[in-house]
């Protein structure tokens, strides 16, 4: 291991377990002055264990331990959420305890007072963000592409990105996931990438492939890779997995459907240092096709909305930002990215983000909702 990446290991480890000190004091002094509880060196257990629990359970979920890896890395993904928010709120709290003490203020104010308050809030932020978590809403889209698609006048889409599939995703949402496609009706069910998370094994242990097979449309159910499909370097077998469920896994390739429009997915991003071989670009996958029908592009990650419009695409479909997930991260994915979420007209071009259907990391959205897309398409 070269020096400067341990260097960078230590210093991550060292801030993080600072982090965690932090929150864990803030926690100890509220729950020791409210119990009287003294054995402190338990407590500093108990959180060093939350505190890894993510890693632990990641790990864990490819070994003998793979039964209680789930519910370790559940505990691991919402500790990530209160260290986020807990960053924001506790310096806060800490000045005006500190305030009120130098005033005169005794500890049931300073210590009780404000430290419940605070409590409160990471608390109701957990719940409120599970609840967006966990109930997904349907968001529609009408838009008009300028030509003739042969076989039809419109054309219905499902569109559900970053399902995030997995230790912590499983059955019960994806069941979500095919009662609002379901109301939706679609004509096609389109999938812009990340239907894993990280790893193929818990998706195959799990016998999600069997639910997963439930998502039927008439024209058929087609999918790009994201950038977690190649964490668990297994994208070969996922994409053999998907075919044979009867989901068209499009790597660089398109799709005449119902000799109506022309359908494009490209691989991910990360395709590129992934060992699966260099993703062609836009403009490679456009150039031999018959540009007078309709082209709609899924790309995971909506990095390259010029390309797409130079290249003639009508509508493209991506995911990945989540738009933050937890606000206020959506700040950040608007500087990242020229569409972050929802719709953009550049040109002739249709661009259109989702915030997703599953999430990475904790179960908690706040400011965005767990969604899937309605996309109207009508052709004139």
């Amino acid at each position: 291991m070269k020096a400067r990446t341990l260097v960078m290991i230590v210093s991550f480890f060292a801030i993080y377990a600072a982090i965690t000190a932090y929150i864990g004091w803030n926690g100890w002094m509220l729950l020791s002055e409210l119990t009287g509880w003294e054995a402190w060196p338990a407590y500093a257990v108990v959180v060093a264990f939350v505190a890894l629990a993510y890693i632990l359970g990641r790990f864990g979920q490819s070994s003998a331990l793979r039964i209680i890896a789930d519910p370790v890395k559940l505990i691991g993904s919402y500790w990530f959420a209160l260290v986020q928010y807990g960053l924001l709120l506790l310096p806060i709290a800490d000045l005006t305890a500190l305030a009120l003490k130098l005033a005169g203020a005794g500890r049931d104010v300073y210590l009780v007072g404000v430290g419940g308050v605070t409590a409160l809030l990471l608390f109701f932020i957990l719940v409120h963000g599970t609840r967006n978590a966990w109930s997904p809403v349907i968001r529609r889209y009408d838009v008009t592409i300028a030509k003739p698609a042969r076989n039809r006048s419109k054309l219905t889409i499902a569109v559900a990105s970053d399902l995030h599939l997995g230790t912590v995703i499983g059955h019960n949402h994806l069941n979500r996931l095919i009662a609002k496609v379901n109301e939706i009706k679609p004509d096609i069910i389109l999938i812009p990438g990340d239907v894993l998370d990280d790893d193929l094994e818990p998706f195959l242990r799990k016998g999600l492939a069997a639910t997963f097979s439930k998502l039927k449309a008439p024209l058929g159910v087609y999918a790009v890779t994201g950038n977690h499909e190649y964490i668990g370097r297994k994208v070969p077998e996922y994409v053999s997995e998907m075919e044979t469920i009867g989901v068209h896994v499009l790597m660089d390739e398109t799709a005449v459907v119902d000799d109506s429009f022309i359908l494009i997915g490209r691989k991910d991003k990360a395709a590129d240092g992934g060992g699966q071989g260099k993703r062609q670009s836009i403009a490679e996958l456009v150039e031999p096709l018959d540009d007078s029908m309709p082209l709609i592009l899924l790309d995971h990650q909506p990095l390259e909305l010029n390309a797409a419009e130079e290249s003639g695409i009508d509508l493209s479909l991506s995911g990945h930002t989540h738009r933050g997930q937890m606000m206020p991260n959506h700040l950040i994915t608007k500087k990242v990215f020229e569409l972050d979420w929802g719709y953009k007209r550049k040109g002739k071009l249709h661009a259109i983000v989702s915030s997703g259907f599953g999430f990475w990391g904790p179960p908690v959205r706040i400011g965005s909702r767990s969604e899937v897309l309605h996309v109207e398409v009508n052709f004139s």
